[in-house]
């Protein structure tokens, strides 16, 4: 597959990548970050994200299992734990708004393993993830592709 376009204008570019690096340093754990980056890719079929994303997690050290099984992660059992999967949930009902709004179950989950901050934060992760998803699908960047 070849990409559409690699234009992407700077300043978007550079937004976004702000957005990112403040959503991650203020969630504060680098691997679940990952996780949730790589399930929203899961969902919206991106590939350049997806190669990106694994590879930073393997990179942190992120027990193969868990990505193994990211795309099952309801039914994987221990594999992921509670705080996990309350980011998992979060992330999915965030990028698949099928009833329109996030369920107030799913973020109350969120709520007990995340303090107001860390939350605001994993949020914000999630929507720049589904943003960086939608720019790369868009232009059909391949993985391993020049994104800009």
């Amino acid at each position: 597959m070849t990409a559409r376009t690699h234009r992407l204008d700077a300043g978007v570019r550079d937004a976004m990548q702000a957005v990112s690096a403040a959503a991650k340093k203020g969630f504060g754990d680098a691997a679940l970050a990952e996780l949730v980056m790589i399930r929203a890719s899961q969902l919206n079929r991106c590939a350049f994200c997806l190669d990106m994303h694994l590879g930073l997690a393997r990179g942190l050290g992120v027990e193969g299992r868990k990505l193994d099984l990211l795309d099952a992660w309801e039914e994987a059992g221990e594999v992921y734990d509670e705080r996990e999967r309350a980011a998992l949930a979060l992330t999915e009902a965030v990028t698949v708004l099928t009833d329109g709004f996030v369920p107030d179950t799913v973020y109350e989950a969120a709520a007990k393993h995340f303090d107001e901050a860390r939350l605001a934060h994993l949020i914000a992760l999630i929507t720049v993830i589904n943003g960086w998803n939608r720019l790369m699908v868009s232009r059909r960047i391949p993985p391993g592709g020049a994104p800009w």
